[in-house]
């Protein structure tokens, strides 16, 4: 089976990215510039304990996705305790709504931002009454 075990952000301005992501989810970031060969910083998602998997913000290699275009990637959605503090921050940080909040009925709350890099993502908070 091949089960996802790390993901790469594509950002253009790495210490923006790095405060974005730090602020916002609580990553913490280990610098593997010197492994990779270019500007790399290995994210910290969470403890061994809990389920998700790590990953890392990479320097872009070609433009920034254009405004309004089509996903041509993959979306990581994050999950969160508290849907609207989360976007709060999110905000506060430089990050735009793509997506507004939406209920997956009877499972969760849903929605989908920008990074401060042009990059889709989403959040999602657990709510078995979510209507």
């Amino acid at each position: 089976m091949g089960r996802i075990v790390h993901f790469e952000i594509h950002v253009n301005e790495m210490e923006r990215a790095v405060k974005f992501y730090g602020e916002v989810f609580g990553w913490t970031f280990e610098d593997w510039t010197d492994f990779a060969g270019m500007p790399y910083m290995g994210a910290v998602t969470g403890g061994e304990d809990q389920p998700g998997i790590n990953g890392a913000l990479m320097q872009r290699q070609g433009p920034p996705p254009e405004p309004n275009q089509p996903m041509n990637g993959y979306a990581c959605t994050m999950g969160v305790g508290d849907y609207d503090a989360t976007e709060a921050k999110i905000l506060e940080n430089g990050g735009q709504v793509a997506m507004p909040k939406y209920a997956l009925p009877g499972m969760a709350w849903q929605g989908y931002y920008k990074d401060t890099e042009g990059n889709i993502f989403g959040i999602h908070q657990p709510d078995e009454n979510a209507k």
